[in-house]
């Protein structure tokens, strides 16, 4: 009967602590060991010392510590460093320290045989998880990361493509078109929580195929911070498209060819830097470079040729403004992708061309 409550209690540890990634078994593990520790650590001294002071001050003891920790333990909760990362461990502390505090009414040996027991089945458990974590079915938090952030690219080129086309498209057919490229930019916008957590698991991660010790992670989160705002802009556009009364065109047909131009360069540039990504090389700056400044060059031409200084005493001129200086930024932004994007492959030692 009793090795059936063992096993129980480690299958139990072993549900409580596996995670779908190696670093957040990892993570739980530790922090359920580290919790159990020092809840089952002060538990025991606090029932040692309840049961020398006699029946009334056992109880006095007890409740007391008890309230204590349990309320220090609830307000640690609370501090945003230890809610990230610490949470788990903190609420199985005041579980631990109160399963063995409480145990105070009986005696010694059942005291630390409790605390004894409790630790030995989360050891076990942890285990167990982290071999069938590493080496049975590893998922990989920072494969998920990288792979997401490559998709990116290449989801983002598309929309900003599809914006294009139904410029393009509005001013042939005469007629505004409702956006519909722009789902993935609407999405892209709440992806901040998620690949902080992914990048929090992959730094924990041990040293994996492609992925070595020490990975700039972070740097992982300061180009996610930058296609969302990239995602922002394209969304501002599409939103310059639906606003316009009228079909969205420039004074001459050359002017819509130069925007033309200036998107595919953008959008080729997006893919380059997606593709450099996925393939762990470091991007071609020089022709990176000559296209986002032939962009800019054509930009400034087609700002200075149209009659953009009296857009607003028309709102549909004025949203022909906003939609060439919105391109302006998206300019700049995808100029600010490249740098970090180089900044990452020197860090992360990518091969070169």
């Amino acid at each position: 009967m009793e090795s059936t409550d063992h096993v129980i209690s480690i299958t139990n540890g072993e549900e409580s602590i596996n995670a779908p990634t190696p670093r957040a078994t990892l993570g739980k593990g530790l922090n359920r060991g580290m919790g159990t520790v020092l809840g089952g650590g002060l538990g025991c001294i606090a029932a040692v010392l309840a049961q020398k002071l006699g029946v009334v001050g056992n109880s006095i003891i007890i409740a007391t510590s008890v309230f204590i920790f349990g309320t220090i333990a609830t307000y640690i909760r609370l501090l945003p460093s230890i809610k990230k990362r610490y949470d788990y461990g903190v609420m199985i502390f005041m579980l631990t320290f109160n399963l063995v505090v409480v145990s105070g009414v009986r005696t010694d040996e059942e005291v630390w045989e409790i605390a004894r027991d409790r630790l030995a089945t989360i050891v076990m458990g942890f285990i167990v998880c982290i071999f069938v974590s590493l080496f049975v079915f590893p998922l990989w938090a920072s494969d998920e990361l990288h792979g997401s952030t490559v998709s990116r690219f290449q989801d983002l080129a598309d929309s900003f493509q599809g914006c294009l086309e139904e410029y393009v498209k509005s001013a042939n057919e005469k007629e505004n078109q409702a956006g519909g490229c722009f789902s993935f930019c609407k999405s892209l916008l709440n992806s901040k929580s998620k690949d902080e957590l992914l990048a929090n698991f992959a730094k924990w991660e041990p040293w994996h195929g492609k992925f070595r010790f020490c990975y700039p992670w972070e740097k992982y989160l300061k180009i996610g911070e930058v296609l969302r705002e990239l995602a922002a802009i394209i969304l501002a556009l599409g939103g310059c498209l639906q606003a316009s009364k009228e079909p969205m065109t420039l004074e001459s047909v050359n002017q819509t060819v130069q925007l033309e131009s200036i998107g595919s360069r953008i959008v080729w540039t997006l893919r380059e830097l997606g593709d450099s990504m996925k393939q762990m090389r470091k991007c071609e700056e020089p022709q990176i470079s000559s296209k986002l400044k032939a962009a800019r060059a054509e930009l400034s031409l087609v700002i200075s040729t149209s009659k953009i200084s009296a857009a607003i005493d028309n709102s549909d001129a004025l949203a022909v403004a906003s939609f060439v200086f919105l391109l302006k930024e998206v300019v700049d932004k995808v100029e600010e992708l490249t740098k970090v994007v180089e900044q990452l492959g020197e860090i992360a030692c990518f091969r070169a061309h």
